[in-house]
């Protein structure tokens, strides 16, 4: 059984920093790109970063380009996100999924989605 299993949300100020994880099991990581997606409340999802499997690059929305920063670890199955100088827009929950690309544009092609960590950027 293939599951993402996110972890490290919470409560920040704005300006502040938080690192979520990832973590995989039930399929072949190291043959996966893994992304970040993140929802708000009456928003659609967006794609925030991606990190490939064969060539193992990176992508970043524009909107968090400079402040976040994508990292994996094939021998822990796990993915990493550190998020810095946070602001309110920031607030959403955030999911990794997996999927063959780093197709940010099209959600629908990831195969596998973890449940979710609320993420809340506020004074």
């Amino acid at each position: 059984e293939a599951q993402l299993v996110e972890s490290g949300g919470g409560l920040v100020q704005p300006g502040g920093s938080l690192r979520l994880s990832c973590a995989a099991s039930g399929f072949t990581f190291e043959d996966y790109a893994i992304a970040w997606y993140r929802q708000a409340p009456g928003k659609e999802r967006e794609g925030v970063s991606c990190f490939s499997s064969s060539d193992e690059k990176q992508y970043y929305a524009d909107s968090v380009k400079g402040r976040f920063s994508i990292s994996r670890d094939n021998s822990k199955n796990s993915v990493y996100l550190q998020m810095n100088r946070l602001s309110p827009e920031d607030t959403a929950v955030y999911y990794c999924a997996a999927g063959d690309f780093c197709l940010l544009r099209a959600p629908d092609e990831f195969d596998y989605w973890g449940q979710g960590t609320q993420v809340t950027v506020s004074s």
